[in-house]
């Protein structure tokens, strides 16, 4: 056997196993075909597909075949997301032999069904997330004070279940049931039910007391130019501080609050719990309860194609991020940036203001973390090299995602609010799944709030895309109070702003965000809809050009050589002006 057939044998027998992903459709020529290679979890399966099929009828024959929701799935092919839709297959060089990585967004809630001695059964979903702590509460509030499960033990499959141990780990199968039987005082009895598993509890009483745990000493300010003179042991297993590049800024309030909350539950023992969607490292960090979320944290070295990336994708080769324009490693600065430039209405962001930005990105803060429950493939040690840095923000309560609803529930303004962050900042990865939706219980009022801006303020329009440009809401007109915000919109204020908190942004990247921020304030003066000025800036195709890139490179050509920054946009701006008054009848 040669060695291509026996590095190609696990994949032969893939094909066995997948026949229906493997084969395309019946009376389509095989010669107009190519055969890729899909990777999840790390395996590899085959898949025959046409250079002319489009990525959505891709991501469909695999829901169909394997089962994965489209919405919940994202296809990364050298290094870049395949995020179009309508987009061909040859439209991003998939060619024959290339592998297609496949990541997976899974169910978060696990089904509990709790039955007593008395026959009584309580049945109730948790976030997979949850640990068995939190578990118990739950089944004693269903228990209404029959159930007491303060001082008793939960045992699964022979092994005892500590309250800090996540119920993902305790059921792997997505559509398991955990089957939970409460007795007094009884022996401990558990054994697997095909996919489920029957559980008994033991009471017992213990007085011990806990360890003390508290650390004696207390870190001083890291920094990352600084250079070990030898491996330092810290005397400490946890570290949470602020990564502060000014030492005039003054940390705020809301600062302190999220970095105090967020190592209190690291120092109780709550480890961070690894988020189940995304294609980077998104921790969800608890409270010292270990029942409530307070802060998600980004590490920039877990961050998709960096080189401690969890989700086994491929180390970006030229340093480029999944989308164009983007660069591995400032996801966290861009993360941070867009919480700044959110200025709350009518007010300049000071560093951290307390009031609620105009589009209603969550508090979010540069920090630097220590802790053994983040990805490191080379193993741990409290050691300075691996210390974390990375964006810790503020974890905000919802009801679900705008993938969850339909958007015709959606206020208009909200939308709106949105729709002028995006455009202004040049978004390259706005889904209906990063933006949450909060309700309030006072008065029902729906409010989204938009996460997940580590791909914004990119080098370029290439990767532009807005899913809110197809809500209805998006072909309505802003509002006047919507009008006058985007008027008092300043981008180079804004520029001066993130240098200020330590961001100097990139020369490529502030020309982006100078030319966005004028087709904003242009289009709103015009009176234009989102959707007309977001379809100037967002491709229609992957291969043909925005107006906003078009007229860029109407200006570039316009341009003599030598000519300043300053010329290059009054060019853009002269040029934009023409465009627009054409669209308006």
């Amino acid at each position: 056997m040669s060695l291509a057939s026996v590095a190609l044998s696990p994949v032969l027998e893939e094909s066995r196993s997948f026949p229906e992903l493997f084969s395309h459709k019946h009376g389509i020529p095989m010669s107009d075909s190519i055969l890729i290679f899909l990777s999840v979890g790390g395996s590899i399966i085959p898949m025959q597909v046409m250079e002319s099929d489009s990525i959505a009828f891709v991501k469909l024959r695999i829901q169909t075949f394997k089962g994965f929701f489209v919405k919940k799935l994202k296809l990364v092919f050298d290094g870049r997301e395949l995020a179009r839709s309508n987009s061909r297959v040859r439209d991003y060089g998939l060619a024959d032999g290339n592998v297609l990585h496949l990541l997976l967004r899974l169910p978060d809630l696990q089904a509990i069904r709790v039955t007593t001695v008395c026959g009584k059964v309580f049945e109730f979903h948790v976030n997979r997330w949850r640990n068995v702590g939190y578990v118990k509460q739950q089944i004693a509030k269903k228990g209404k004070g029959v159930v007491d499960l303060n001082n008793q033990k939960l045992i699964c499959d022979g092994e005892e279940l500590e309250d800090q141990k996540l119920i993902t780990d305790i059921c792997k199968s997505n559509d398991a049931v955990i089957h939970l039987l409460v007795r007094k005082s009884a022996k401990v009895r558990a054994k697997p039910v095909e996919k489920e598993f029957e559980v008994s509890i033991e009471a017992v009483n213990s007085n011990e007391k806990e360890d003390d745990i508290e650390g004696k000493y207390q870190l001083g300010s890291l920094f990352l130019g600084c250079e070990a003179r030898e491996r330092t042991l810290l005397p400490r297993n946890v570290l949470l501080e602020p990564f502060v590049v000014n030492s005039n800024i003054e940390l705020p309030l809301v600062a302190k609050k999220l970095i105090n909350s967020t190592l209190d539950g690291l120092e109780s023992g709550n480890n961070p719990i690894l988020s189940l969607e995304g294609s980077g490292g998104a921790y969800f960090m608890q409270d010292s309860s270990g029942q409530n979320y307070v802060s998600v944290f980004k590490p920039i070295d877990e961050e998709p194609m960096a080189v401690n990336n969890p989700r086994g994708l491929p180390l970006s080769v030229d340093g480029e991020g999944l989308k164009k324009g983007t660069q591995v490693g400032e996801g966290a600065l861009r993360e941070v940036a867009a919480y700044i430039l959110d200025c709350p209405w009518g007010a300049f962001r000071s560093f951290y203001n307390e009031e609620r930005g105009f589009a209603g990105v969550p508090p979010t803060v540069m920090v630097k973390c220590l802790h053994k429950g983040f990805n490191h493939p080379e193993g741990y040690a409290n050691d300075l090299k691996n210390i974390k840095i990375g964006s810790l923000q503020v974890f905000m309560k919802n009801i679900g995602s705008c993938e969850d609803m339909g958007p015709s529930a959606f206020p208009v303004d909200e939308v709106h609010k949105i729709s002028v962050l995006d455009i202004r900042l040049a978004n390259t990865d706005r889904h209906a799944g990063n933006i949450l939706i909060s309700k309030d219980h006072e008065d029902s009022h729906i409010r989204l709030i938009p996460i997940d801006h580590g791909y914004c303020l990119p080098e370029n329009f290439e990767d532009c895309t807005f899913d809110w440009l197809y809500w209805p809401q998006a072909k309505q007109p802003y509002s006047p109070d919507t009008i006058d915000y985007i008027k008092s919109l300043n981008a180079e204020q804004d520029i001066q702003l993130l240098k200020f908190y330590g961001w100097d942004l990139p020369s490529e990247c502030a020309r982006v965000f100078r030319i966005s921020t004028m087709l904003l304030k242009k289009g709103a003066e015009r009176g234009l809809t989102p959707f007309a000025i977001g379809s100037i800036m967002c491709r229609r195709t992957l291969k043909e050009e925005s107006m906003i890139e078009q007229i860029i490179l109407e200006a570039q050509g316009a341009m003599l050589p030598g000519s300043s920054e300053d010329g290059f946009l009054e060019s853009v701006a002269v040029i934009m002006d023409h465009r627009l008054d054409e669209l308006i009848p």
